[in-house]
């Protein structure tokens, strides 16, 4: 117990100072984005917010957990977060398990309980990344030692891609690539991996209609604004009427049933029309905070598997991030990514 207490007094008190300062703002703007189309639709305007503080309370408590044990412990026992991210990913498509949503099956459903597979998988993936290459980091100097994690990847990148997640599949890639630089990978092994995944990446566009029809509106978006530039065309509409301060708190006029997945995917919007430009400045400097004291964390860890579990945890916070600020702002075509910490969805919250 006192060793537990101990290393609750070692942490980062400014970190988990800031990602509940962000948790708080995700609340106040997950009502003010859904309290409309909530009331509508399930006659209860705090219907996503009671969600979103259940996954905060329950993810405190895993926090709490999980902080009473040495991590080190988690190492020798990465291959149980493997195998688990792989069957959880399996049973999205087993029937009765897999819950559709939209033409995808990402979700896992008991009862009324879901959640989300992939959430987990990134996770498992840096724990096992993380404790392979610990146990000798000459293995990250040569394609051979570095061969399993690629394999490891590969194999989550492929369940995820077949529900099908694009955005995930392209986060736990560049994840894969992060960890394995930061471990010591050679920048020839590095390319020989990049320019083939880019090509898959291409290749995956092209053989799917609707993410064909999602590039085209990304190019222009003026050219179906009632189809595939709809949901982008609203989001540039919100971030342009909040100009330097913003419309005002709760007063977005795109909730109204204008922008889709207002309270998830597309919430940056929101708060940009709600508190503008300054008011984004704001939360984009709490954001970056917390990679910062990520980054800090990982440079002042005391052995590899310490340091890769924060390079890898940093990273996939970093990477969401970056793809969710230049999805909403029309700078890359839109993918399914939530802001983390702040946008709707228990998964993402219990886990990060």
């Amino acid at each position: 117990m006192k060793k537990g207490l101990k290393r609750w007094s070692g942490g980062d008190v400014w970190l988990i100072a800031a990602v509940y300062l962000l948790l708080i703002i995700g609340l106040v703007f997950i009502y003010s984005a859904s309290n409309y189309s909530a009331s509508a639709t399930y006659n209860d305007s705090f219907y996503f917010v009671k969600k979103q503080a259940v996954g905060v309370v329950v993810g405190t408590a895993a926090m709490a957990f999980t902080a009473c044990f040495d991590y080190r412990r988690f190492a020798k026992i990465s291959w149980v977060f493997a195998l688990l991210s792989v069957v959880l990913l399996v049973l999205v498509f087993v029937p009765f398990l897999g819950v559709e949503s939209y033409g995808a099956k990402r979700w896992v459903g008991i009862g009324s309980f879901t959640f989300q597979p992939s959430e987990f998988a990134k996770f498992g993936f840096i724990i096992f990344a993380a404790a392979y290459l610990a146990k000798n980091p000459a293995r990250a100097r040569t394609f051979r030692g570095i061969l399993p994690v690629l394999c490891f990847g590969g194999v989550l990148c492929l369940l995820i891609i077949l529900e099908p997640n694009m955005s995930i599949t392209v986060c736990m890639g560049m994840l894969m690539l992060s960890v394995l630089f930061a471990a010591g990978m050679k920048i020839k092994h590095f390319m020989v991996i990049l320019v083939p995944a880019f090509l898959l990446g291409v290749g995956l566009i092209l053989i799917e209609p609707y993410r064909l029809n999602r590039l085209s509106a990304f190019l222009n978006p003026w050219a179906s604004p009632k189809g595939e530039g709809y949901q982008l065309l609203q989001s540039l509409y919100a971030l342009g009427s909040g100009g330097w301060f913003g419309v005002g708190l709760f007063q977005s006029r795109q909730k109204f049933a204008f922008l889709p997945f207002s309270e998830s995917d597309f919430i940056l919007s929101i708060i940009g029309e709600e508190v503008g430009f300054v008011g984004l400045i704001a939360l984009f400097a709490l954001l970056f905070f917390i990679i910062f004291r990520g980054i800090r964390i990982a440079s002042r860890s005391k052995n590899v598997f310490g340091y890769l579990m924060a390079v890898g945890i940093t990273m996939i916070f970093g990477i969401q991030v970056v793809v969710n600020a230049l999805v909403v702002s029309g700078s890359i075509p839109p993918t399914g990514l939530p802001l983390p910490l702040v946008s709707s969805g228990n998964t993402a919250i219990i886990v990060f």
